[in-house]
């Protein structure tokens, strides 16, 4: 929602700055919990694991921004504060200087969708894998560390997926024309199925 919000300024001509309150989850939830209407905890706890901290190595946008602790605040902070604000009025966002942010933030849209469309594929092909070696008579003893080791698997596949490390450059040489989550996925389902099969032949 923040980066939306530097999209009007931007379109706008206007100036745009953040101020983000770094608080511990510990104390998010004692603050809550005095509250005349708390929220149930673990929608707090939701909300902590997916509220992201402004990143001004990654995002250009949110060079403008000030991180504080909520919890401890001091006079300095006041200073900080003005001093964000002058700086955000004196230079508005320009118009045209949004383009390869606009791009970045495509491309991050783009990896996010690749990366779900994988693991839901990866999901399906684990559970179609654990019904054939049931199937095929694998020991109960051993599905247990069966699922481990696909599950294991599934986390570095996407991994790599979402870093966009050298399987996505090998998934280009072999099939410069192929979607890489359709790659990621058939790539998944050989090693997969070499799993299972260590545990079919012992």
């Amino acid at each position: 929602m923040r980066y939306e919000v530097y999209q009007l300024a931007r379109k706008y001509a206007l100036s745009f700055c953040q101020l983000f309150l770094e608080c511990p989850l510990e104390c998010c939830l004692q603050r809550n919990r005095l509250r005349s209407h708390p929220l149930p905890d673990q929608t707090i706890c939701l909300m902590a694991r997916k509220i992201e901290m402004p990143d001004l190595k990654k995002n250009a946008w949110e060079q403008n921004s000030l991180i504080l602790k909520s919890f401890d605040c001091a006079s300095e902070d006041n200073e900080q504060i003005i001093s964000l604000l002058a700086t955000a009025l004196e230079n508005p966002v320009k118009q045209n200087e949004e383009n390869t942010e606009q791009k970045e933030a495509d491309r991050a849209i783009c990896a996010a969708s690749a990366v779900h469309q994988a693991d839901q594929a990866c999901r399906r092909i684990i559970s179609q894998t654990m019904k054939d070696a049931k199937d095929k008579n694998v020991l109960p003893s051993e599905m247990k560390s069966l699922a481990e080791e696909l599950n294991k698997l599934k986390v570095e596949f996407l991994e790599n997926l979402r870093q966009g490390s050298n399987l996505e450059t090998q998934i280009c040489i072999q099939s410069p024309y192929s979607d890489p989550t359709t790659s990621v996925t058939s790539s998944f389902q050989h090693e997969a199925t070499a799993v299972v099969n260590k545990y079919i032949l012992r």
